[in-house]
């Protein structure tokens, strides 16, 4: 009987910690020759998400044996720290209340202690990409209501291992897009690719799909500068461009890219082309437009 309870406490002990890394941060050792892009590039996010997970300026330089918190892949969040304009007001569900930071917070770790997305907390707090957090500093969050696309659990860090691959970012992933209505382009609109199929794309990811033809140029519909060029986790390669107002124009799933963080797009610029999904095996691209971070809808977003 003993035997029998030692086994079923061994077993309940294993998941248990397996479940707990399963569900765990990842942390990074800095190791000789890191620099924030590179470790930003090996997982697939961007280097402003990096920086904001780890509370750390544009100046600070990092150092050998340092743990860095790898965040979760959010290209919301991606497109709103990407944008050189201030985050501006926000609409926060749920009961407004002050929080003041602690020593060892960031704005990832306080967003996800409250169950909110990084982009709705720097919005709440009229905060810009650049944003570094001082503990004492007073600052707005929700309370009672999860916000789209964050997390309301806290998880705890994993101790970073040597040698141990965490994250296989370059294996296919599954299929997570929920699928709405496939409609055929309205000829009075502009779209990046000509006359596409558009699939409403729902969930987490709140966008639309657009059927395009074997390495079709994709174009710029909005002009603007160009954000942030790169492969980003679970969306291939993508290009953000920001216009003067502050929206974020996301066209991701691209097979090339022809232009270069900093230029500036007119509208009509070939920005790449189409890329092949690994999961439909079909030519096609993800377009995606935010504002402070939230997605609106890509029909309705201004074309020039």
């Amino acid at each position: 009987m003993k035997t029998h309870f030692g086994k079923l406490i061994s077993i309940l002990t294993i998941f248990f910690v397996f479940t707990t890394a399963l569900f765990a941060d990842i942390t990074y050792k800095v190791e000789k020759g890191d620099t924030l892009y590179s470790i930003s590039r090996k997982y697939q996010i961007t280097v402003a998400e990096l920086r904001t997970a780890n509370n750390l300026s544009e100046n600070d330089v990092i150092k050998v044996g340092q743990k860095l918190i790898i965040p979760d892949a959010d290209i919301g969040t991606a497109a709103a720290l990407s944008s050189t304009k201030a985050a501006g007001n926000a609409n926060p569900a749920g009961k407004v209340v002050e929080y003041v930071v602690k020593k060892g917070d960031t704005l990832y770790g306080i967003a996800r202690k409250n169950g909110m997305a990084v982009a709705d907390l720097m919005a709440l707090n009229n905060l810009d990409s650049s944003a570094v957090i001082k503990v004492g500093q007073k600052l707005k969050v929700t309370e009672g209501a999860a916000q789209t696309g964050s997390k309301t659990s806290e998880k705890p860090v994993e101790p970073a291992k040597p040698g141990e691959t965490v994250i296989k970012v370059n294996e296919p992933a599954p299929d997570t897009r929920t699928y709405g209505t496939t409609v055929n382009a309205d000829s009075n609109t502009k779209w990046p690719v000509s006359s596409p199929k558009i699939t409403q794309v729902k969930g987490k990811i709140s966008g639309v799909q657009l059927s395009a033809k074997t390495n079709e140029p994709v174009v710029c519909i909005h002009e603007g500068t160009v954000m942030y060029v790169g492969v980003y986790r679970g969306f291939g390669q993508v290009v953000f461009v920001q216009t003067k107002t502050g929206l974020i124009y996301a066209y991701t799933g691209l097979g090339s890219v022809k232009v270069r963080k900093g230029e500036y797009a007119v509208s009509g610029a070939e920005l790449g082309t189409a890329g092949l999904d690994s999961i439909s095996q079909k030519y096609q691209i993800t377009f995606m437009v935010f504002q402070n971070g939230q997605p609106i809808d890509p029909a309705k977003a201004p074309r020039n």
